[in-house]
């Protein structure tokens, strides 16, 4: 069974800085992307970073230019690089892998909260 394991999460100042990272668990096969999802209060839950297999990146307009996705070797742990945080950022941070070659599965992380607020 898939389990991933999210970390990083916290309260930070506006325009300051966060790092989160996801494990996946062992056994973890066929990893189509590895991505990071956010929900704020009252919204949506939307895409914030995609990295697939590929190493293609995809990044939501809102972040683009603050935040960087990225994976290791072994590409069971994805990383997010969070900077220049605003109040906007304000949600709970999911990781999602999809897995499958032709069928392809959604696994979450249970969430890592990020607070950017003064």
């Amino acid at each position: 069974q898939v389990q991933l394991v999210e970390s990083g999460g916290g309260l930070v100042q506006p325009g300051g800085s966060l790092r989160l990272s996801c494990t996946a668990s062992r056994f973890t096969y066929n990893i189509y992307a590895m991505s990071w999802y956010r929900q704020a209060p009252g919204k949506e839950r939307e895409m914030v970073a995609t990295i697939t297999r590929g190493g293609n990146t995809n990044y939501a307009d809102s972040v683009k230019g603050r935040f960087t996705i990225s994976r290791d070797n072994a590409k069971d742990t994805v990383l997010l690089q969070m900077n220049s945080l605003k109040p906007e950022d304000t949600a709970l941070y999911y990781c999602n892998v999809r897995t499958g070659v032709n069928i392809l599965r959604d696994y979450w992380g249970q969430g890592t909260q990020v607070t950017v607020s003064a």
